[in-house]
């Protein structure tokens, strides 16, 4: 079956929503460099196959703490390039709001400078703020904008061909410094680009970035299966993960591709404690920490845009009246459902959608953890997650001392590191 992948979902204070008021926090969170440098390097000594940097393009009054002043992700993975050796380098860059060309330089950069470590989350753009950034009023369409983002990739993904690995001879007798014969311009014409090419930046190590597309709309799982290397994902059933994810593997089949050549890897949140109780504790000191005019702003819109300070924090959520709402219907079906088979209040559901963002929860301990992830990893529900720590350092610390020897003792987790560039750790070709 192989090895599971670990990934770190990077974050200065923690991914719990309150955790900027934990008294273990780092004050400087998400822009304290040698704290970042840190926590990969963390990541790094428990064989993480990657660490993984989201980002955003706008605030609002909901973003994350850790999203609302944040470092930009080739800058701080570059320094975190140069203070490790074998951890992955996934960046997040929107293609909705960047250029191709721009964009290839820079991860051509990255992964010269890494070595052969990095890893491109292609995301699109779906918040009007966003675009009030970017000249405009109103977001791109949903499927026009996947619809862009696969002719980007492709424009990219020409760009990263345009030199071939042997183009530049430096024949000093000669005096031949560049094949020009190995150098090919992409004139790309297309709906959305126009790019003649080539690249101002010779042919990096893996020659072009590991492919990541985090979500799981639709139209994200079918950009995903043309051209991903990797997927994240939020789910937090196991059953229903695996029917995700054959569904995803069913695309990819259909687009020319073997099942092995995508990693799929759902988003978990690990309260780790040496007890149950010990755990609890921990999760509900960061549970108490969530005001509550802040947690039902965040939840509002998974229940449909309602005004849920109307309602007392302790009502069942059973009776909080979302039928005006125009929500994500899934997803509110599905809490609500959760609420009734386990008599929640508002204030329990708000707790528990605010906190961890709506990803996977395991409150336990190390030996729960990894039980949770070996019957995930077991039945086809994941090929790996993307570990997402309540509370930085503490909680990652936790788990690369207590949770990540338990795997590695029962061989699912990697001891050492295999030799090679990002892209031949996870068993695919360079280009």
């Amino acid at each position: 079956m192989g090895e599971m992948k670990l990934g770190l979902f990077l974050a200065g204070y923690g991914h719990h929503l309150a955790s900027w008021r934990h008294p273990k926090s780092i004050e400087k969170g998400p822009i304290d460099i040698d704290h970042l440098v840190n926590i990969s390097q963390l990541a790094e000594q428990g064989k993480f196959d990657l660490v993984f940097l989201s980002d955003a393009l706008y605030i609002d009054d909901t973003a994350h703490p850790d999203l609302m002043s944040r470092l930009d992700p080739f800058t701080l993975m570059s320094i975190i390039a140069r203070e490790t050796s074998d951890i992955g380098l996934a960046a997040t860059v929107s293609t909705t709001y960047s250029q191709p060309f721009h964009l290839a330089r820079s991860f051509s950069s990255l992964d010269h400078i890494s070595g052969g470590r990095a890893a491109w989350n292609i995301v699109t753009s779906a918040v009007n703020n966003t675009a009030q950034n970017f000249n405009g009023n109103v977001n791109v369409d949903h499927d026009l904008r996947y619809e862009q983002a696969e002719e980007f990739v492709d424009v990219a993904n020409k760009l990263w061909e345009s030199w071939e690995p042997d183009a530049f001879k430096k024949d000093k007798v000669e005096g031949v410094f560049v094949d020009e014969t190995k150098l090919h311009e992409v004139n790309h014409d297309g709906k959305y680009y126009k790019v003649k090419g080539p690249l101002n930046l010779e042919h990096s190590p893996q020659g072009q970035p590991l492919l990541i597309q985090a979500g799981s709309s639709p139209t994200g799982t079918d950009l995903a299966a043309r051209v991903a290397d990797v997927v994240f994902t939020a789910q937090t059933n196991a059953e229903e993960a695996k029917v995700f994810n054959d569904g995803l593997r069913s695309k990819l089949v259909k687009q020319g591709r073997a099942e092995s050549d995508l990693t799929i890897m759902p988003g978990l949140f690990p309260v780790i404690g040496d007890t149950e109780a010990e755990a609890q504790a921990n999760y509900n000191e960061l549970q108490d920490l969530i005001l509550p005019e802040v947690g039902l702003k965040l939840l509002s819109p998974y229940v449909g845009d309602v005004d849920l300070m109307q309602y007392d924090i302790k009502t069942p959520f059973a009776d909080v009246d979302a039928s005006e709402g125009n929500g994500i219907k899934s997803r509110y079906e599905l809490i609500k459902k959760e609420a009734i088979e386990q008599n929640l209040t508002l204030e329990d559901v708000m707790k528990k959608i605010a906190g961890a963002r709506g990803h996977y929860i395991v409150v336990g301990t190390p030996e729960k953890i990894a039980d949770t992830m070996q019957y995930w990893y077991e039945i086809g529900a994941a090929d790996g997650f993307n570990i997402m720590p309540p509370l930085f350092p503490t909680q990652l610390q936790l788990f690369v001392d207590k949770v990540v020897p338990i795997l590695q003792s029962r061989g699912l987790t990697q001891t050492e590191y295999k030799v090679g560039t990002l892209r031949e750790k996870f068993d695919l070709p360079n280009l």
